[in-house]
């Protein structure tokens, strides 16, 4: 893939090149900006796949370069350690890199880059919704399949299985994906939706319970149906959750 950098420091910028010279072969980067004006000159010269794109810019940000310029493309952000904007990356399913930038996650991020589609116009606008209004609890999340990204409901999960590497999601209309993020990633996510990681291998949608079973070691019913085991040591935290429940 053909890309450029568009970052305002100079020494990570250059940090950038060298990782990405040194473990992306992959990659050929056909230039190099640290403002909005100089990268949108870049952009519409070279017309990359990807951009290697910062968020905070001396003349704006990377988000109105990406509105003055019509070209498709994927990008990975980089970014500071800013709790807000890394979860409404992850609800958004837009990839991003911390600074310092890791090698690893470097590698990892392009491959990722390399599977999927360009960036989305839904999933700026969800990411934009949840850092505007970061103590809302968020209403939609992206799901990256393999052939495209769902923008789903987050009432209408209603529950999430361990498979490998990737997580499966059961939703209220009967249909499923495999989304290639692992269940470990949704359950920090989806805790503040009343979501909770009742076995190694479920997490639910509280809301979405319909029985707990105190026979056979103790499971749920779900919405679906299915009957979801709970685990030994988060058998006292679900109990605990249906207490706080008004029983009629």
């Amino acid at each position: 893939m053909k890309a450029v950098i568009i970052e305002d420091q100079l020494d990570v910028r250059e940090e950038l090149v060298g990782l990405v010279t040194a473990h992306c072969p992959g990659i050929s980067i056909a230039g190099e900006a640290g403002t909005v004006v100089g990268a949108a000159r870049l952009v519409r010269e070279t017309r990359p796949e990807l951009l290697f794109l910062d968020i905070e810019l001396p003349d704006g940000t990377g988000f109105d370069l990406l509105d003055i310029v019509d070209v498709p493309v994927k990008v990975i952000f980089i970014t500071g350690s800013d709790a807000y904007a890394i979860r409404a990356f992850r609800y958004a399913a837009i990839d991003y890199l911390l600074k310092p930038v890791d090698p690893e996650e470097l590698v990892a991020a392009v491959q990722r880059a390399g599977e999927a589609s360009v960036l989305d116009t839904n999933q700026l606008a969800l990411y934009k919704t949840f850092v505007q209004k970061p103590d809302a609890a968020p209403e939609k999340i992206a799901l990256h399949t393999s052939d495209k990204i769902h923008f789903i409901q987050i009432a209408d999960i209603i529950r999430c299985m361990a498979d490998g590497n990737y997580t499966k999601f059961y939703l209220r209309d009967g249909t499923s994906l495999l989304v290639a993020r692992t269940l470990k990633d949704y359950d920090k996510l989806l805790s503040a939706a009343d979501f909770i990681r009742v076995h190694q291998s479920h997490l639910v949608n509280m809301d979405a319970v319909t029985e707990y079973v105190k026979t056979d070691g103790g499971y749920l019913v779900m919405s679906d149906k299915a009957k979801i085991p709970v685990s030994t040591r988060k058998k006292a935290e679900v109990l605990e959750r249906f207490g706080d429940i008004p029983h009629v």
